[in-house]
């Protein structure tokens, strides 16, 4: 599967490159990801799910690889962008590659921090970044991030059931949210988790929700799709319920699945090619 990945936009001076900066200190090695660039605006971030960790312990494997969501941060966005103001042609083009889009809105005062527009105005800010998405013709799935700082009092929630989409609040500087942000990214994507689990490495791979078993054999290699025979499928719990595959197979919960099998979250899969 080809990688999905997620743009952070907001106005400037909202905590853009803080939070990117706080999801990236929990970043993988890149050579897990073959796919992985350089670029210092873009970070790959694993996606924490602790059935991963409980099939490694079962299986004692010497590798745990984790499901990633690739985030990119996007140029601050100013009112006009979308007929050229400040680097409005080159946030739009940027924005135009990713899947998603999280909208990081400030909701605190800040003497130190300027706002753009003078005043800290959550609607408004989020009217602005709206109004150019929309005359630019991006139309993607949208989070609100509402960047609420631990350290300031004066904290807006008023406007909250105004907001036009889902929000999560999140504290990039202390850490508080980040995880919630990076599972409800991933469901943004609409992207769903299967398992491969032995001794050499227990994986979780990504796939689409609603995927058929051999669309989902690409995430692991491209020929899956083409060479698909059939999958032995398990749901992880009762993997782990039975402590081995052996086990497993013992009492028939291993199933034998074809070309039409709709891959499910927490399955666990063999490919036969």
């Amino acid at each position: 599967m080809s990688k999905l990945s997620v743009g952070i936009v907001g106005l400037p001076n909202v905590g853009k490159s803080t939070l990117f900066n706080a999801l990236t200190k929990k970043g993988v090695p890149a050579e897990n990801y073959p796919f992985c660039t350089i670029d210092p605006s873009v970070g790959i971030v694993p996606v924490p799910d602790e059935r991963l960790d409980k099939l490694s312990a079962m299986s004692k494997s010497k590798k745990t690889i984790p499901a990633v969501v690739e985030f990119v941060d996007i140029a601050g966005l100013v009112k006009g962008a979308s007929t050229g103001a400040g680097l409005g042609n080159k946030f739009l083009s940027h924005i135009r590659e990713v899947d998603a889009i999280i909208e990081v809105v400030r909701i605190f005062e800040d003497k130190d921090m300027i706002h753009v527009h003078d005043k800290v105005d959550p609607l408004f800010d989020i009217e602005v970044i709206n109004f150019e998405l929309e005359q630019a013709g991006i139309k993607k799935p949208t989070l609100y991030v509402l960047n609420t700082s631990e350290a300031s009092d004066n904290v807006k929630k008023d406007f909250i059931s105004s907001l036009p989409g889902p929000y999560l609040e999140v504290d990039p500087i202390f850490g508080t949210g980040l995880d919630n942000l990076i599972k409800s990214s991933y469901d943004l994507l609409n992207l769903i988790t299967f398992f491969t689990t032995g001794e050499d490495e227990s994986r979780a791979w990504t796939t689409k929700r609603d995927a058929k078993a051999p669309e989902a054999g690409r995430s692991i290699h491209n020929d899956f799709k083409e060479k698909f025979i059939r999958a032995e499928v398990i749901n992880w719990k009762d993997l782990l319920d039975c402590g081995s595959y052996a086990v497993a197979r013992s009492k028939g919960l291993v199933r034998t699945e074809g070309k039409e099998y709709v891959v499910q979250d927490g399955d666990v899969i063999e490919f036969l090619v």
